[in-house]
């Protein structure tokens, strides 16, 4: 039976540690993510979703987190490319949306990868590809979802500074200033549908690490483990 993209749970737990993590940036405090850490929340904070006519849960991915994306010439399907966008929040809408969104119609598993390393960042201390590739469903999943036409579209309705990152930098507005990686959750929604009529949808929530250098685009840094309002 059919199963849906288990990507971006809005079920996940209560919030990022709030130690400090100096692997993705020395000065930076509380709730700026470490790479390390997101690693580690990432084997247990993963939750599927499953279609209305689906009697066990999706399984979760399988994809081993240091998977490398396809090269550039696999194309990038239905994956819309990154946006040229210098405010941490409107660059994380836009990335939530885009990771809410996929189409087996038109895009195989190796395109999906490849369009959504375009919005990393190319500094490879700071990104965590580990956290993005980990939740696309494994080769098996993909094939069986694409037999199913199975696609869907999200939206980012609200996107926002969590209170303990405005916080942090509040006590430390220095802090940013090595990586700048700023802390976004964004909130909205997800339409799936599948064959012969199938569709439904669901609230979906998101904290992302977006990096927003001065006088440079923006770029997706990592997908946090759990949602921090």
């Amino acid at each position: 039976m059919q199963k849906r993209f288990p990507i971006l749970s809005s079920s996940y737990g209560a919030g990022w540690s709030a130690n400090r993590r100096i692997a993705i940036v020395a000065a930076v405090v509380a709730v700026l993510l470490a790479v390390a850490t997101v690693v580690a929340w990432l084997s247990g904070g993963n939750k599927g979703h499953q279609a209305p006519d689906t009697a066990a849960a999706a399984p979760a991915p399988s994809t081993s987190s240091s998977e490398a994306a396809p090269k550039p010439a696999a194309g990038s399907g239905s994956v819309p490319h990154p946006p040229r966008i210098a405010e941490p929040v409107a660059y994380a809408k836009a990335a939530a949306q885009m990771l809410w969104s996929y189409d087996t119609r038109t895009t195989s598993r190796d395109q999906q990868l490849a369009g959504m390393r375009a919005w990393m960042t190319s500094e490879t201390k700071y990104a965590d590809w580990a956290s993005v590739v980990g939740q696309v469903p494994d080769p098996v999943l993909w094939s069986r979802m694409a037999d199913q036409d199975q696609h869907a579209a999200g939206m980012a309705l609200e996107g926002h500074y969590p209170g303990a990152f405005k916080q942090a930098l509040t006590e430390d507005p220095s802090a940013i200033t090595k990586a700048y990686i700023y802390v976004v959750t964004v909130n909205g929604k997800q339409q799936i549908a599948w064959k012969k009529g199938g569709a439904g949808a669901e609230q979906r929530a998101v904290t992302l690490a977006v990096q927003c250098r001065p006088s440079h685009d923006c770029s997706l840094a990592a997908i946090a483990p759990n949602v921090t309002q």
